[in-house]
């Protein structure tokens, strides 16, 4: 930031737990993670006619039909001192070979495959309550299910005198709900003989790479553009997602999904400079030698007020509450006109009953590009739930500046 440089950060893929993001200064880009527009689908047949539907990529074809399919923790490998506690995860060593070998095994959790294909399987069954939203690929044929169907297929297995299956290519179907945030912990694979001409991994690290991206392309339109600027368009001209696919609501999709080309041409900005950062660290609380630690300077905070942490000319703002309490604050924010010379913008404001949201001035008009007008916000909300949210749109007819407006229940 302090030589002009955007820093693109992974926020980590530790969800969907609250609270679990690993990079929130603001002076960074950071990206979550957001589902494709389909999903993969692997069907997995029983050999009583049952079908079942799991998540993987799967791109095997299992030489016959139908395979002899034991339960993983009835082949615990007991000469290594295994049992059927540790061999129903299908951890590494804990399955016998010989009695597994040329057979489908139903494991108790998702893994990466590795185990079970070193072991000799032909096809592995996960059962667990690993969030199904994602889908892996597997050095073998494999499908992952939820518990409900996982019980129905071990019951099979259990009764049947000679139970069968057999695992099928997957296939890929649109998801209607995409795009919003995903909950998972992305893992890779190791070794195997078999060879998949690509890969597929997913994670906020594979995430971050496409947002660094957008940002590159949007710096060469405007090389001038500070990184904040450049995020500042990024999130403003962001899809808004719902609340209905992503219960955390903005602390689970941020300002939205990016819209690179929109981006391009955001109309208003929300600068920020290294004064600016550092009167926010100020405000937080740092000391003279934390601020230092920072900056790697011999800076100092002068007499800089609570209030100065909110002020931070940022794209969004935020508010903590006490549960069944309500709390009013003022938010000051200063917008740059990069659009067209000569426009108006008028105040849109879209919330809950249980968040108001005032703008003094209703409207800004610019008379050129650069042209810098200031605005306050007053926003006061009461919460009975964890988090509700609405947003200040500026609209000019043509531009549409979005910046999330959220109240949470302090932690």
């Amino acid at each position: 930031m302090k030589n002009g440089v955007l820093a693109s950060i992974s926020a980590g893929n530790s969800g969907p737990d609250p609270a679990t993001i690993t990079n929130v200064s603001p002076w960074f880009l950071s990206v979550a993670a957001s589902t494709i527009d389909w999903k993969f689908v692997t069907k997995v047949m029983l050999g009583n006619g049952a079908f079942y539907e799991g998540t993987s990529i799967n791109t095997f074809r299992l030489e016959h039909d139908m395979h002899p399919t034991v339960y993983a923790g009835d082949v615990p490998n007991t000469k290594e001192g295994y049992n059927e506690s540790i061999s129903r995860y299908c951890y590494k060593g804990s399955l016998d070979k010989k009695l597994v070998k040329g057979k489908i095994v139903l494991c108790d959790s998702i893994g990466d495959g590795v185990a079970a294909s070193e072991a000799g399987v032909v096809g592995t069954i996960m059962q667990d309550a690993y969030y199904e939203d994602v889908a892996y690929n597997f050095p073998l044929p494999a499908s992952h299910l939820g518990l409900s169907d996982g019980l129905d297929i071990s019951k099979y297995v259990n009764k049947a005198r000679k139970p069968t299956a057999t695992i099928f290519k997957s296939i890929q179907r649109e998801d209607d709900l995409a795009p919003y945030v995903v909950s998972f912990s992305s893992r890779g694979l190791q070794g195997d003989k078999r060879v998949v001409r690509y890969n597929i991994i997913s994670g906020t690290s594979m995430a971050c790479p496409h947002a660094t991206g957008a940002a590159a392309y949007i710096k060469s339109f405007h090389p001038t553009w500070s990184p904040a600027a450049i995020k500042s368009a990024l999130m403003t001209t962001a899809f808004s997602r719902s609340a209905e696919t992503n219960p955390e609501a903005e602390f689970g999709y941020g300002s939205g999904h990016i819209y690179p080309v929109k981006a391009i041409n955001p109309g208003l900005i929300y600068d920020a400079g290294e004064e600016d950062y550092v009167t926010f660290l100020c405000g937080q609380g740092y000391s003279n030698k934390q601020l230092r630690l920072v900056k790697r300077d011999d800076s100092s905070c002068s007499k800089v007020t609570k209030e100065a942490v909110w002020n931070l000319n940022y794209p969004s703002l935020g508010l903590s509450v006490r549960s069944g309490h309500s709390v009013t604050r003022v938010f000051h924010r200063i917008v740059t006109n990069v659009g067209s010379p000569e426009s108006s913008y008028k105040a849109i404001v879209k919330a809950p009953n249980d968040l108001k949201i005032k703008v003094t001035p209703k409207a800004l008009r610019f008379n050129y590009v650069g042209h810098i007008k200031s605005f306050v916000i007053t926003v006061k909300a009461k919460l009975g739930e964890t988090v509700i949210s609405g947003a200040l749109i500026w609209d000019d007819g043509e531009h549409q500046v979005r910046s999330p407006v959220v109240a949470h229940v302090s932690l």
